[in-house]
C-alpha cells in the first residue's frame, strides 16, 4: 500500500489508473494576472477547466500529475474548486521553476549567504509535502525542478539540490523539466544522485522532444523514467517522430521507463488562445487518447504495453 496525495485527499497508488504524468491546469504569472490580464474571468476559467478535465476523464484518463510550482502560478484554492467538480484525480507539486536564478526572496537567505541559515527552499518543499500548501490542507505529491539550455547555473543547481534533499526527507518522487538538446537530463541525474536521490523515482521531463534513442536509453539505464510528455507540441517534435521513438524504445525493452503526457493546460498566459491554437492545434488534453494511442498500437505496441505505460509506470513512480 502506497499513499498518493491528491487535491481531494490521499488515495492508494493502485487507484491512480490511467495517468498523464505532466499536465497543467493553469500556467500564469500572478502579478501579470492581477495587474494586466484585463480579460480574466475567474468563474469562466474554472468552468472551462472543469469542462476540459471532465472530457479528459471521459476519454479514459483517471489522473493527472500537475507540476505547476512557484514560478508557474500555482494557486491551490482555485484547483480545489475544480477538483471538487471533476471525477479525475489531480496530483499537485512543490518545487521551483527557474532556468537561471532563484527569486530575490531567496537570494540572500541560505547556507553561507547574508542571512546564514538552513536551505529555506528545502524547508518549504518539505512543508508542502508533509503539512500542506498555504493552509489549504492539500499536500503536494511530487517535486519539480528545471534545467534548460543555460545549464547548471548556480540558481538551478541550488533548486535542484533542495528538491533532492526534500525527496530524501519525504520520499516524494521528482519530475525535472529538461532540454534534450544539451542532454541536461544527464546533468540532473548526476546532481540528484549526489543528493542521495533514488533515480528510479525521477521522471526526466520532455524526453520526447528528442529522437536520440541512445541518449534516452542512457537516462533509462540509470533508472529514471522518460517523460514522453509534450504530445501536441509538434513544433518541437512532430507526433509521428515522437511515436516512432517510443516504438523503438519499447522494441529495445524499455517499455517500463516510458510515460506519456501533453504538457498541455486549460489556460496559459504566454499567448492568446487563438495564437496557441494556430501554433499548436493538437496541443490539448484529447490528443493522446484520440491520436497517439491509436498510432502506437498501429505501430506495433500491444494493449498490454499501453497499460504498462499509462497505469503501471506512473504507479511505480510513487511506489
Amino acid at each position: 500500500m502506497t499513499t498518493v496525495q491528491t487535491v481531494t485527499g490521499p488515495i492508494d497508488a493502485s487507484e491512480l489508473g490511467r495517468t498523464l504524468v505532466h499536465e497543467h491546469v493553469f500556467v500564469l504569472n500572478t502579478e501579470y494576472n492581477q495587474n494586466y490580464q484585463d480579460d480574466w474571468d475567474e468563474e469562466e476559467r474554472i468552468r472551462d477547466a472543469v469542462e476540459k478535465l471532465t472530457e479528459l476523464k471521459g476519454l479514459g484518463i483517471d489522473s493527472i500529475m500537475d507540476p505547476t510550482v512557484l514560478g508557474l502560478g500555482r494557486y491551490i484554492p482555485r484547483i480545489q474548486r475544480i477538483a471538487a467538480q471533476v471525477d479525475l484525480q489531480i496530483v499537485v507539486a512543490t518545487g521551483l521553476y527557474t532556468y537561471n536564478d532563484v527569486p530575490h526572496q531567496f537570494e540572500h537567505r541560505g547556507p553561507g549567504l547574508l542571512v546564514d541559515m538552513p536551505e529555506p527552499l528545502t524547508e518549504m518543499f518539505v512543508k508542502d509535502i508533509q503539512e500542506g500548501i498555504a493552509g489549504t490542507g492539500v499536500r503536494a505529491g511530487i517535486l519539480k525542478c528545471a534545467i534548460e539550455l543555460a545549464g547548471l547555473t548556480p540558481g538551478v543547481e541550488r533548486v535542484m539540490r533542495a528538491v533532492g534533499q526534500a525527496h530524501v526527507q519525504t520520499g516524494a518522487p521528482i519530475t525535472v523539466h529538461t532540454n534534450p538538446a544539451n542532454e541536461s537530463g544527464l546533468v540532473a541525474q548526476q546532481v540528484l544522485k549526489e543528493e542521495g536521490v533514488d533515480l528510479a523515482k525521477v521522471i526526466i521531463g520532455h524526453s520526447g522532444d528528442t529522437n536520440d534513442v541512445d541518449y534516452l536509453c542512457r537516462l533509462a539505464d540509470a533508472g529514471s523514467m522518460l517523460g514522453m510528455d509534450r504530445f501536441g507540441l509538434d513544433l518541437f517534435n512532430p507526433m509521428q517522430e515522437r511515436v516512432g521513438t517510443i516504438i523503438e524504445l519499447v522494441r529495445r525493452g524499455y517499455v517500463e521507463h516510458v510515460t506519456l503526457a501533453h504538457d498541455a493546460n486549460c489556460f496559459i498566459d504566454y499567448f492568446s488562445a487563438d495564437a496557441k491554437a494556430h501554433a499548436a492545434p493538437n496541443w490539448h488534453f484529447r490528443h493522446i487518447s484520440e491520436d497517439v494511442i491509436p498510432a502506437l498500437l498501429e505501430g506495433g505496441l500491444t494493449e498490454a504495453d499501453v497499460e504498462t505505460i499509462l497505469v503501471d509506470n506512473p504507479r511505480r513512480h510513487f511506489e
